[in-house]
């Protein structure tokens, strides 16, 4: 029986009639239809909505060349009928020529709000699903209208994972991943981050997550702290820029009665790191803290947590990775400038992407402008970070921690502290933020890639739930 109709975008060369005569080889389809112009519109999802009238219909997101594995409509309508999913969607294959590379997927959550979830390039709808979260479609987005269309039909029913590789397409983006990840922040996207915005914060309003610009106060006073600001530096294996780190540090300029000092924490180096590291020491900088990690397991979570619990520790602790540095010697103060001014317990700079020796690199200048004072918090759970450097306000941190991780973890303290208290904003670039190979996120694997966004989709879900939670508590 024809259960599936259709739907491709339209490009008139070779590929897209290769994708067309494909599917309609295929036993189960009844109709394949073209969308023109942007696919991820609202007016392409009424469209979608509009001729369907089989059991299921087929989206296919790219402009290349999409082929199957035998049986593999079947076996997602089959997987679709057990589960009664509202959505599925499958690991694939990327094919390049000859070369065949593996492209798995991740399981679909709760908190899984990011627009860019990688749900492949198939996406195989309940049509009774669809049309019904097509009915509820009062907003008409240019680029935000596919996003909606998930997040809607999500309320309804699960979006089923089938962990089997059951499809080829192309892969065009052939990016490393360290090049891929700041494509969100990139101002010419400007107006795509708007719309997807809008489109989460009525979908958090739909479920009970959403949270009203209301905040509590900070107690700027709080606490006996010798020094105000601490700049924190985390490191494991950095002999190539630890020096320049920390002397970026210790090169602030902070005015009185205020003091600052610099903590630096490594986690068992074995490069060179910690020699570099005792040589600034042994020249008797007075604010300088080192701090050597036993041999249990502390990743960069848990060295933060040392540092913040270290009877030293400033009033703000205030990020600097290993890697990095400071723009110039105003950084430190201008935190607590703010910190005091905007009565908030965290507070996001703006910073600059370089290369190693300080060239800027696109897309330069990164302000994280749709965190806004009304509705950051909210959209925090779209996007997968909250920019840098980042200060936090130490006695809150005391009581809530960083998860004892290696990524994610200033990301999930974010979404922590912005349940409950303002995050302030610094729009001044005060980071040059190094791009270079030895990056942590610079040329991951999909493997690797998969592991950090489902970590990170797990943190949204928790703190989704802890959201929803508290609304209905108050």
């Amino acid at each position: 029986m024809k259960n599936i109709t259709c739907f491709v975008p339209y490009q008139s060369d070779q590929q897209a009639q290769a994708t067309i005569q494909n599917l309609s080889k295929q036993p189960l389809v009844a109709e394949v239809h073209y969308l023109k112009g942007d696919i991820r519109s609202t007016a392409n999802m009424r469209f979608i909505a509009s001729l369907s009238h089989t059991p299921y219909t087929l989206i296919y997101t790219k402009y290349t060349t999409l082929s199957f594995v035998l049986f593999a409509l079947e076996r997602m309508e089959e997987l679709m009928e057990d589960t009664g999913a509202a959505m599925a969607y499958a690991d694939h294959f990327n094919q390049s020529g000859d070369v065949r590379t593996n492209a798995p997927v991740v399981d679909y959550q709760f908190g899984a709000l990011r627009d860019d979830f990688d749900f492949g390039s198939v996406l195989l709808y309940r049509t009774s699903a669809l049309q019904e979260a097509v009915g509820r479609m009062d907003v008409d987005y240019q680029y935000a209208g596919l996003y909606d269309l998930r997040l809607k039909v999500s309320q309804k029913g699960a979006l089923e994972h089938i962990n089997e590789y059951l499809y080829y397409d192309v892969e065009l983006d052939t990016r490393k991943s360290g090049e891929k990840l700041f494509d969100y922040v990139d101002p010419k996207n400007r107006g795509v981050q708007i719309e997807m915005e809008q489109a989460v914060t009525r979908h958090l309003k739909d479920i009970g997550g959403y949270l009203k610009p209301e905040f509590k106060d900070v107690d700027m006073q709080g606490g006996d702290f010798e020094y105000e600001a601490s700049v924190v530096i985390p490191c494991k294996n950095r002999v190539r820029t630890i020096e320049t780190a920390i002397r970026s540090a210790l090169s602030q300029k902070v005015n009185a009665p205020y003091k600052y000092n610099v903590i630096v924490v490594d986690d068992n180096s074995d490069d060179g790191t910690v020699d570099a590291i005792k040589k600034i020491v042994a020249e008797g900088h007075d604010n300088l803290i080192y701090i050597a990690q036993d041999k249990s397991w502390h990743a960069i979570g848990g060295n933060w947590n040392v540092a913040l619990h270290h009877p030293k520790c400033g009033r703000f602790a205030i990020q600097l990775d290993s890697d990095d540095t400071y723009y110039d010697e105003t950084t430190v103060q201008k935190f607590i400038d703010a910190f005091h001014d905007q009565n908030c317990a965290m507070v996001v700079g703006t910073y600059r992407m370089t290369d190693f020796d300080g060239n800027q690199l696109p897309p330069g200048v990164i302000d994280h402008k749709e965190w806004t004072p009304d509705n950051g918090r909210n959209n925090a759970l779209r996007i997968n970070g909250l920019g840098a450097p980042r200060g936090f306000y130490t006695p809150l941190l005391r009581t809530i921690n960083f998860p004892t991780t290696k990524y994610g973890e200033d990301y999930a303290v974010g979404l922590r502290v912005s349940r409950e208290y303002q995050i302030g904003r610094i729009y001044d670039v005060l980071y040059n933020c190094r791009r270079w190979e030895d990056n942590s996120d610079a040329n991951c694997d999909i493997v690797a890639m998969n592991a950090n966004n489902f970590y990170k989709d797990r943190i949204r879900t928790w703190e989704l739930k802890a959201r929803i939670a508290l609304n209905k508590k108050n």
